[in-house]
């Protein structure tokens, strides 16, 4: 997200992506940001994904209108099932969500047109993140919050350690940043903000992690990872790039299921925030 010349979606949008990613929630992944939510607003959600987050985002902001952008029209369609199926259970009103394909750099709405754009781990993807972020800050109306989360890949951590995960980590990183990405976000994205034109003293820099620890979190982690890392455009990434063999991504995708089946296997990921008022 978005699908410009110079980036690539590191991820692509296989299952086992859309899967991961349709596992989070606004409770989980915008915490941050809930507080600051009142019915009546109008939202945007860049990146949006499967739109998950969105739906509860739009729960909390009814009746406002609010709109879900992504650059992949494979991510829209999820999105777009998503909406249809909490429209088909009473969780939001018919009509309230929508989602749309669009270009995180140039967004097709008005300068000052919502109360609250939101961006969930979609900065580290972007070639151009402070020209995302002024773009992002153009359509939000004076007074109102760009609220953005990622997470910061050199900062996560693991037990029990595993020479395979290392590698995964090292692979990862260096294929993100082949892609124009910056993995390590979470801690770049106060700079960002500044740069994009935020006043220091508008931004409200916070940081929380997710911490796989359960065994049904474990399991989602480590086969999400194990099939990304087998079986998706990363894997065809690594392999033509002549960085890692398939019979060694092989051996790290087995690696993630063995380090889940641990009862004590932890895995924690930390995300920087901002809330940044225009």
């Amino acid at each position: 997200m978005p699908a410009v010349p110079d980036e690539t979606y590191t991820h692509g949008h296989p299952p086992s992506v859309l899967r991961a990613h349709g596992a989070r929630t606004a409770e989980s992944s915008a915490a941050y940001l809930l507080a600051r939510l009142d019915s009546g607003m109008r939202v945007l959600d860049v990146g949006c994904g499967p739109a998950t987050i969105t739906v509860g985002l739009a729960t909390r902001v009814a009746p406002g209108e609010v709109i879900a952008v992504d650059g992949a029209p494979a991510a829209v369609d999820a999105a777009r099932q998503t909406i249809a199926e909490a429209e088909s259970r009473g969780t939001i009103a018919p009509g309230q969500l929508r989602a749309e394909v669009a270009d995180a750099y140039r967004l097709p709405f008005d300068d000052d047109s919502f109360d609250v754009v939101h961006a969930h781990q979609v900065l580290q993807h972007l070639a151009r993140p402070v020209e995302a972020l002024a773009e992002w800050r153009r359509v939000c109306r004076p007074g109102g919050i760009v609220a953005v989360r990622d997470a910061d890949y050199a900062a996560m951590c693991w037990w029990p350690d595993a020479p395979e995960l290392d590698r995964w980590l090292a692979l990862y990183r260096t294929a993100a940043r082949a892609n124009n990405g910056e993995p390590d976000a979470g801690r770049r994205l106060l700079s960002w903000a500044l740069a994009a034109g935020f006043e220091a003293a508008s931004i409200e820099p916070s940081a929380a992690t997710w911490c796989y620890a359960t065994p049904a979190s474990r399991q989602l982690w480590a086969t999400t990872w194990s099939e990304r890392t087998t079986a998706t455009v990363l894997a065809e990434q690594l392999v033509t790039a002549e960085l890692a063999t398939a019979e060694e991504l092989e051996h790290i995708g087995a690696a993630w299921l063995a380090w889940a089946e641990h009862p004590y296997a932890w895995f924690i990921v930390p995300n920087g925030e901002l809330l940044c008022t225009k």
